[in-house]
């Protein structure tokens, strides 16, 4: 079901592997969502700037920039949510005290993805938690 106030919210969607993007893309335009996606950390900073989108999904293993040091330059003039995407794990405190609003452990699975992604859009300092 589309909620109307998330029916024109952008989200960019950074992560280095297409078949996620691929994913991803598909469930967050599905629930109403307007998406972005790259599969670089530059390129990312490039769409902020210029895109303005509402939310920032990013992934923390890109190469050659890794997504920790893409969300520290996007601090330094950007105060847009972004919820980390990893396989890793990370405690609230630890993602907040690295500058995100969040974040979503790999393997996710979408109706997840999405209500983390409404959590956050409705409440980016506490990160939907």
């Amino acid at each position: 079901m589309i909620d109307l106030m998330d029916a024109k919210k952008l989200v960019l969607v950074v992560d280095d592997e297409p078949g996620i993007l691929r994913i991803v893309r598909l469930n967050l335009s599905l629930a109403g969502y307007e998406v972005l996606a790259t599969t670089s950390g530059e390129e990312a900073i490039g769409l902020v700037q210029s895109k303005s989108p509402d939310l920032v999904l990013l992934d923390v293993l890109l190469r050659p920039l890794d997504g920790l040091q893409v969300l520290k330059r996007l601090r330094a003039f950007s105060r847009v949510p972004v919820l980390l995407f990893t396989a890793s794990s990370y405690s609230t405190e630890q993602v907040q005290e690295l500058g995100a609003n969040g974040f979503v452990a790999k393997p996710f699975r979408p109706d997840e993805l999405v209500n983390k992604i409404k959590n956050v859009l409705n409440n980016p300092i506490r990160g939907g938690d």
